[in-house]
């Protein structure tokens, strides 16, 4: 498996330029993130920022391409570059598609919307390619099965329009699941040498999301501790899931979740990475901003030992609000600690 060089201490700008609620307004974009912000992350000793992109920031549905959305990218690259930062341009929402909407994903199905999708990443390619500091991101997310196999064809068809333009640029790609590690035994073989295979991690979910307002099933006010062994952790998501999160807990007993039991979910990604001798990237973890402080560090802490030995690179989730922000005050008692880890 080789090293996704230039990417392996990174944080999410979620929030930003993507999932903005109501808020994609040029005051919103002017003042959630400015040049400060960069300074503070690069201080944090990270290398790299991973800047999520709704395709609405800068394309209309027609097609037409919004040039004002074009430049807050601008804006964040040349920050990131004064700072000594590489960017991941991760598109976030597609037309036609976005990860937290089961009933907006005709994109799947749509040739129209793909050959906009296509067109959307030309674009991106013409103006961001190969740059040694920013890597592309195909799409966040992709959710159900049945989009596997269309998943897949559309990143054939869109490689070789992106590398007549951009031939060296790093395109990173996840599968079905919201980029698991399960997701990615359905991918196929990568198109080149200069793709990256990602997968993200909230693991065990139960904890990382626990009464989050936004997840099915999650019962109100429930609250949970890490570490605590795989099958009190089994025990809690079938209280509240059924079996539907069962599968990560198999065969690990009365064994108390730590480094190790990361370890073990990374094994079938590494295996995968290492048969198609790709980079193996980790977009998106962290802690939802209702845990306690003191297990939230705990799983930091072996999330991180896990990822360092395994040497894969990564982007915390995420740097501010978004239920995840790393500078709110939530954090403020365990902030500094984290960061060391980044």
């Amino acid at each position: 498996m080789r090293e996704f060089k230039g990417f392996y201490k990174g944080v999410n700008l979620g929030g930003w330029l993507s999932q903005c609620g109501n808020q994609y307004t040029e005051e919103h974009y002017n003042s959630f993130v400015k040049k400060e912000d960069i300074a503070r992350i690069a201080s944090w000793g990270t290398d790299h920022v991973r800047l999520p992109i709704d395709y609405n920031l800068i394309q209309e549905d027609d097609g037409t391409l919004i040039e004002a959305g074009f430049k807050h990218i601008d804006d964040c690259l040349a920050w990131c570059k004064e700072y000594g930062l590489n960017t991941v341009l991760d598109l976030h929402k597609a037309c036609g598609f976005v990860f937290d909407d089961e009933n907006y994903c005709s994109f799947f199905a749509d040739q129209k919307l793909q050959a906009q999708f296509m067109e959307l990443w030309k674009e991106i390619a013409r103006r961001y390619g190969n740059k040694e500091n920013i890597a592309f991101e195909l799409l966040n997310e992709v959710t159900m099965p049945e989009m596997a196999e269309p998943w897949n064809e559309i990143i054939r068809k869109t490689m070789p329009e992106i590398r007549k333009i951009a031939d060296k640029t790093k395109v990173i790609v996840g599968g079905i699941y919201n980029s698991s590690i399960t997701g990615l035994s359905l991918m196929e073989a990568p198109y080149d040498e200069n793709m990256v295979f990602t997968y993200h991690c909230y693991s065990p979910f139960i904890f990382t999301h626990q009464d989050a307002e936004w997840i099915a099933k999650m019962p109100k006010g429930f609250s949970t501790t890490f570490p605590k062994t795989a099958k009190e952790t089994m025990e809690e998501s079938r209280s509240v899931y059924g079996s539907d999160f069962d599968n990560e807990f198999e065969n690990l007993g009365d064994a108390l979740l730590d480094k190790e039991y990361f370890r073990h979910l990374f094994e079938p990604a590494i295996a995968i990475a290492e048969k198609f001798d790709v980079p193996l990237y980790c977009g998106e973890y962290g802690v939802i901003d209702l845990a306690d402080c003191d297990s939230t560090l705990r799983w930091f802490e072996s999330m991180h030992e896990a990822l360092e030995e395994c040497k894969i690179g990564r982007a915390v989730w995420s740097y501010k609000k978004m239920n995840f922000g790393l500078i709110d005050k939530h954090y403020d008692s365990i902030r500094e600690k984290i960061v060391t880890l980044l």
